[in-house]
C-alpha cells in the first residue's frame, strides 16, 4: 500500500527569501539583469567608459516609496539631482534614472569606505526629508571578493532586493544574504542553472552559511543531481547536525532512490527534533505506508492533518489506510475533506466512491466521483475496476468494456 505524490505535494525544504519577517518585494530589481532595459544598458555603458581609479567604486540604487504622491513622484528627479549635485560632480560620480521613483549613482575618488557610507546615508535622509517619503537602498562596493567594477552594479541591484525584506526605509550593503536572495530569486524563476551559479558565490563569501549550503543541494536535487545534492546536505549537517530542514532533505533523497529505510533513519532523526513537522510527519507517513506499516504511518499522518489542516494530502492517506484495513465509513470521512481541499485530487475521489461502494450506499453519488476520477486519470487501472463495479451494481450485471468507457 502506498500513496502517489506529484514534486508539487512532496518537495525539498529550503529557507526562502520570503521566510524573512517582512514580506519580499512584489517587484525585483535584479529581474532588470534579466530584461536589460534601455536604463539599465546606458548605465552599464557609461560606468565602463568612465574614468574610475583603481582602488575604489561604490555603487548605489535608490527608491522612493512607491506608494508616494503623484506630486511627489514628478519632483522627485529634480530632488535627487539637486542633492546628488550637492555631494558630487560629474568628474566623481555618474547618474542615471532607472524609473520614476528610482536611481543609480556611481562615485568615486572617496577617501574611505566608511566616509563613502557615511555619505549615502546623509544622503538618504536629506531627499526623504525633502520629499516626506521613504527612501530605500541598495549599496555595493568595489573591490569586494572577486567582483569586477561592472558587477558593483548589478550586486546594489541585489542589495536593494535585499533591503526591501526589511521593509520602507531600509539601507543594505551587499553580502552574502544579497546573493542568497538573488538565487532565491531565480529559483523562483525555475531557472536553476542561474541560480546554482549565485549560491555558490554566496558560498564562496561566507562558505558555512547552512542556507545556502542547503539551497545549493536543493537546486542539484530538483535538477536531478541527486549526488551533488547529497553532498552539499551532508556538509550542512557537518557544521549543524541538527538542522531539520537538511535531515529531511537527505531523507528524501534517499526516499527517490529507493531506499526506503535509510530515508526513515533519518526522517526519525527529524521527527526527534522536531515532532510537529508537517513535511516530516507526511513522509513518515507516506514510508511506512509504503512498508505496508499502516499502525506505524497513522500516528504521523494524524499529526501532519493536525499541523496542516489545509493540506488534503495527510486525510488522503488515512483515508487510503482506512479503506485497506476494511473500515469504509472512516475512509469515506477522510476522502471527503482531503475533496474539499482538493477537488481535482484524483485518488481521493475514487477512493471515496470505493468507501461508498462498500458501505453499499449512495452509488450514484460514487458513481460520479469514480467517473470524475478517471476524467482525471483516464489511465488508471484501478480507478477503472472501482468504476466498473459501482456500475454492475447499479446495473444489476456484468457492464461491458466499452460501457465503461462511456460511462
Amino acid at each position: 500500500m502506498t500513496s502517489k505524490f506529484s514534486s508539487k505535494e512532496i518537495h525539498f525544504l529550503k529557507t526562502d527569501s520570503d521566510d524573512f519577517n517582512f514580506k519580499a518585494p512584489e517587484i525585483y530589481f535584479s529581474d532588470l539583469l534579466l530584461t536589460k532595459t534601455i536604463q539599465i544598458k546606458t548605465f552599464e555603458k557609461r560606468l565602463s567608459e568612465a574614468k574610475i581609479p583603481e582602488r575604489n567604486l561604490l555603487c548605489a540604487v535608490i527608491q522612493i516609496s512607491s506608494d508616494a504622491s503623484e506630486s511627489i513622484q514628478e519632483k522627485t528627479k529634480n530632488t535627487f539631482e539637486a542633492f546628488f549635485n550637492s555631494f558630487l560632480d560629474n568628474k566623481r560620480g555618474i547618474w542615471e534614472s532607472l524609473s520614476g521613483t528610482s536611481f543609480v549613482l556611481a562615485f568615486w575618488d572617496y577617501v574611505s569606505v566608511e566616509k563613502a557610507s557615511q555619505l549615502m546615508v546623509s544622503l538618504k535622509d536629506k531627499i526623504s526629508a525633502a520629499l516626506k517619503a521613504d527612501i530605500l537602498i541598495g549599496i555595493a562596493k568595489f573591490p569586494f571578493h572577486d567582483f569586477s567594477k561592472a558587477q558593483t552594479f548589478d550586486n546594489a541591484l541585489k542589495a536593494i532586493d535585499h533591503a526591501a525584506f526589511f521593509g520602507p526605509d531600509s539601507l543594505i550593503h551587499f553580502d552574502a544574504t544579497s546573493l542568497n536572495i538573488s538565487a532565491d530569486r531565480l529559483f523562483g524563476l525555475n531557472k536553476y542553472g542561474m541560480a546554482i551559479k549565485e549560491y555558490q558565490k554566496g558560498l564562496e563569501i561566507e562558505p558555512n552559511d547552512i542556507n545556502l549550503i542547503n539551497s545549493l543541494g536543493v537546486c542539484f536535487g530538483i535538477m536531478g543531481k541527486l549526488d551533488k545534492a547529497k553532498l552539499e546536505f551532508k556538509k550542512a549537517m557537518r557544521i549543524n547536525p541538527n538542522e531539520l530542514m537538511v535531515i529531511y532533505n537527505i531523507g528524501l533523497l534517499y526516499q527517490i532512490e529507493g531506499d526506503v529505510d535509510k530515508a526513515i533513519i533519518y526522517l526519525r532523526k527529524a521527527h526527534g527534533i522536531n515532532p510537529s513537522a508537517f513535511e516530516v510527519e507526511l513522509l513518515l507517513g507516506h514510508l511506512f505506508m509504503k512498508k505496508g506499516q499502516s499502525d506505524q504511518a497513522m500516528p504521523h499522518l494524524e499529526t501532519a492533518s493536525r499541523v496542516n489542516p489545509k493540506s488534503g494530502l495527510a486525510f488522503r492517506m488515512k483515508g487510503e489506510i482506512y479503506l485497506v484495513d476494511n473500515l469504509p465509513e472512516k475512509a469515506g470521512y477522510e476522502f471527503n475533506k482531503a475533496i474539499k481541499l482538493n477537488p481535482s485530487d484524483a485518488v481521493s475521489l475514487s477512493g471515496y466512491a470505493k468507501s461508498l461502494d462498500l458501505q453499499e450506499k449512495n452509488l450514484n453519488i460514487a458513481l460520479t466521483f469514480a467517473k470524475n476520477s478517471i476524467a482525471l486519470e483516464p489511465d488508471n487501472q484501478l480507478f477503472k475496476k472501482r468504476l466498473e463495479t459501482i456500475l454492475e451494481k447499479i446495473e444489476g450485471g456484468t457492464i461491458s468494456e466499452e460501457k465503461i468507457k462511456t460511462a
